[in-house]
């Protein structure tokens, strides 16, 4: 397996993106053990969660880091939710990650912008509601000064049989 290189240093901010393995609907019917998993280490890798959303099959976080190192900080969280998980389902083995995870190094104030929008806009991207405030797996709530509540709303498309005319 070929080693990643991953630009880590304290000033940066992180956008991260873990899926699960085979793509399985795990998180959202088990989002108490990914948020308990997530706090325990922000507290004790005192790392700064910006924002953050969580679907059924992968999660997007946007973190800073303080005085910990992005691959042992994610390797803990994640082996803190397996194993909460296996606990949980009474399985003693099993992967629940897809190995690695993909990460960007956030380079601006428009950049970050981004990615915040990113992070709340996907409940609506990937069809799992119509209204980012309505996916309560999301940290869309703590942003409500920002965005108005139409943002991001998706109109329902009827199909008239003339697309593409």
């Amino acid at each position: 397996m070929t080693k990643i290189r991953r630009y880590i240093n304290d000033e940066y901010i992180y956008f991260l993106t873990h899926v699960t393995y085979k793509r399985r609907h795990i998180l959202v019917k088990h989002f108490d053990l990914l948020m308990e998993s997530l706090i325990t280490y922000q507290k004790k890798e005192k790392y700064e969660l910006m924002s953050w959303v969580v679907l059924p099959d992968h999660m997007h976080l946007l973190i800073k880091l303080c005085d910990s190192r992005l691959p042992e900080l994610m390797r803990k969280i994640k082996l803190s939710f397996s194993m909460k998980l296996r606990k949980r389902l009474q399985q003693r083995a099993g992967r629940i990650w897809q190995y690695r995870y993909w990460d960007h190094v956030i380079r601006d104030q428009k950049d970050l912008n981004t990615h915040i929008d990113y992070i709340h806009y996907n409940p609506v991207k990937h069809a799992l509601a119509r209204n980012p405030f309505n996916w309560k797996y999301s940290s869309i709530a703590e942003y409500k000064d920002v965005y108005s509540n139409d943002w991001g709303v998706k109109e329902v498309v009827i199909d008239r049989g003339n697309f593409g005319e």
